[in-house]
């Protein structure tokens, strides 16, 4: 019921989206972009694969807008690998990416053309814009992720997208999770009792992975920051031994003196897919 009241607010607001994406003029830069990017709110793997391919490349940069942090404006997260900010500047994807991304550059900033124009001025041969696709004003190559199934595909707010479902067709490859690729999860410092503690959107994807051992749970909003304290009142109030927390929340926690077991996420990804940005980095 709640759907069909919200269905024709989701209408106006794919219609003003689609309106937005077929009559913005597009910025053309001398420097091949690739864009990965998804059409619903919320997490669905976009960190794990810009490593993933940006980590194929040399002088790379990656350039995300940084959700979660307190700074504004754009901020030099890593240069070639060494970090040059906390994780409060950078926001915890970003700081999650310059870590994982040891020859990278990492910049974060609202603006992306500024920070494309500054990774240019740096030297950069080759830019990989997380979360893009709705960057309707660059020319890019636009890798758009889907997840294996999407049983709404209705606009916000009477669905997850931001966009109309068609507006795929815009993507120069459309990556499905479990066709194209797959999430690989692997643990690091189990223990007996587990208190799982995560700040990710959508922590429901979680329950699958989860490994025997987790006595309770803390889910707080997506970026939020943690509280090292309160962390460690309800350790003891659940008798964990250790927090299993996602690679995105350990970021986070540096200088915990908390003893963490760590979910790391990895994605396999079709070899089609590579070379497909192959073939359009090398017509630059």
């Amino acid at each position: 019921m709640v759907m069909v009241l919200l269905f024709p607010l989701a209408i106006i607001y794919g219609g003003v989206m689609f309106l937005r994406r077929v009559f913005s003029r597009k910025s053309h830069f001398n420097i091949p972009i690739v864009s990965v990017g998804n059409l619903q709110v919320g997490g669905s793997g976009k960190t794990p694969f810009v490593v993933a391919l940006a980590s194929r490349y040399e002088e790379v940069t990656v350039i995300s807008r940084g959700y979660g942090r307190a700074s504004v404006g754009m901020v030099e997260v890593s240069h070639k690998g060494k970090i040059v900010v906390d994780v409060k500047q950078s926001g915890d994807e970003a700081m999650l990416m310059a870590l994982s991304l040891p020859h990278a550059s990492v910049i974060v900033s609202e603006d992306r053309k500024i920070a494309i124009e500054q990774a240019m001025r740096a030297g950069a041969k080759l830019i990989v814009l997380d979360d893009g696709f709705n960057r309707v004003y660059i020319k890019k190559f636009e890798i758009l992720l889907e997840p294996a199934c999407m049983p709404n595909v209705l606009p916000f707010p009477a669905g997850p997208l931001r966009e109309f479902y068609f507006s795929k067709r815009h993507a120069n490859y459309v990556a499905q999770e479990e066709r194209d690729f797959k999430r690989l999860v692997t643990f690091e410092n189990l223990s007996e009792k587990m208190l799982l503690v995560t700040a990710i959107s959508n922590p429901t994807r979680l329950e699958k992975y989860v490994p025997k051992g987790v006595v309770a749970k803390v889910l707080l909003e997506d970026h939020a920051y943690f509280d090292e304290e309160i962390l460690k009142t309800q350790m003891a109030m659940h008798g964990a031994t250790s927090l299993l927390v996602t690679q995105k929340d350990a970021v986070k926690m540096k200088g915990f003196k908390l003893p963490l077991s760590l979910m790391k996420l990895e994605l396999e990804i079709d070899e089609a897919l590579f070379a497909s940005v192959d073939k359009y980095v090398k017509q630059f």
